[in-house]
């Protein structure tokens, strides 16, 4: 089991890990919009949902993995009303390689932002 830890996506807010490898797999803590240097994205949905890729872009980087190696995806969001609007985003991360996904509607995040995401993924 190995640690993942980046400086180029937040770091932990809590007794947890960016991510974790085991074997060959890459299992990602969940990212919410929130910049490497620590400061909450507020636009809208989609400026959120880009900020939550770029943070798991580092992670992937850090871990030998890649978006075109994610096998799962979980998406957690806030209002379903804003689901498209996610799904457009992902969509642009997403688009050749299309891994596993689960989206569900959450009461509540970390520091109340609204969407958060998490993958695992195979590392090279």
């Amino acid at each position: 089991m190995k640690v993942v830890q980046t400086n180029h996506a937040p770091a932990a807010i809590g007794p947890y890990s960016q991510g974790i490898i085991v074997n060959n797999l890459f299992y990602s803590s969940g990212q919410i919009p929130l910049t490497a240097e620590g400061t909450l994205v507020t636009g809208d949905i989609k400026e959120q949902t880009h900020q939550v890729f770029r943070n798991l872009q580092a992670v992937l980087e850090e871990a030998g993995a890649s978006f075109e190696t994610v096998v799962k995806a979980t998406v957690f969001i806030k209002n379903m009303d804003e689901f498209a609007a996610v799904n457009e985003v992902y969509g642009e991360y997403f688009s050749t390689h299309k891994p596993a996904r689960s989206c569900v509607e959450v009461a509540r995040l970390p520091k109340d932002v609204s969407v958060e995401i998490e993958v695992v993924a195979l590392v090279k």
